[in-house]
């Protein structure tokens, strides 16, 4: 069933919201990096230049800051990539291009939702609850969902099984997202001009078009 959790406390949010997301970004690097059991609140009281006092103010524990970041960053990628993707177009390509697109979009915007959600999915931290576990795998399985669902693979080239399709094709463009990830890692999002990495990213779509499709539309 789907849940997005308490959120961040209503004493917290009275904050400014330049304050609100340095605390917020340094606790979720500081998780990302090191995990739940060896993350430091020493080191995310000094990446958000606050007292220790101040973080457990607003944050009763460690265990309460990590859970509700969770609650954070899931109602981030829901608003921001995750309800906006289109699950009614019927073209597998152009269905997953979008969804490409507001990805890195939402990316840009907050990097850190995605990169400590992900660290969580995709690590086997034994000191997790399993509920948080179970809450990340649930949207994960939502955004498959949608972009897999309803496909219609009648130009799918019939000399290679529907299956393998999907998968050349997602390992294709998620192998790209994450290229370009890792390009961008540490530089100022906002300032990218991100025009030539569009027209790559096209680029690769007409090719996959052209390699699985059998009615070519470039």
């Amino acid at each position: 069933m789907e849940k997005e959790g308490s959120f961040i406390n209503e004493v917290f949010l009275k904050l400014s919201q330049e304050k609100q997301e340095r605390i917020l970004n340094a606790a979720m690097e500081e998780f990302s990096s090191r995990g739940f059991k060896k993350a430091s609140t020493n080191n995310i009281v000094q990446r958000a230049g606050i007292s220790k006092g101040i973080l457990f103010y607003y944050f009763r524990n460690k265990k309460e800051l990590f859970s509700q970041l969770v609650d954070y960053a899931i109602k981030f990628i829901k608003n921001e990539y995750l309800d906006q993707l289109d699950d009614k177009e019927p073209d597998f390509l152009k269905r997953y291009s979008k969804a490409a697109r507001l990805k890195m979009e939402a990316y840009a915007k907050n990097p850190h939702a995605f990169n400590f959600l992900g660290s969580i999915f995709l690590g086997n931290d034994d000191s997790i609850d399993e509920e948080i576990k179970e809450k990340i795998a649930y949207y994960s399985i939502k955004g498959r969902q949608k972009l897999f669902q309803n496909i219609d693979t009648s130009s799918f080239r019939k000399d290679i099984e529907e299956d393998l399709i999907f998968k050349l094709i997602y390992w294709s463009l998620e192998g790209y997202q994450q290229e370009l990830i890792s390009i961008l890692k540490g530089k100022d999002l906002n300032q990218i001009d991100y025009d030539p990495y569009w027209k790559e990213f096209y680029s690769i779509l007409s090719a996959l078009r052209k390699a699985y499709y059998h009615n070519e539309e470039v």
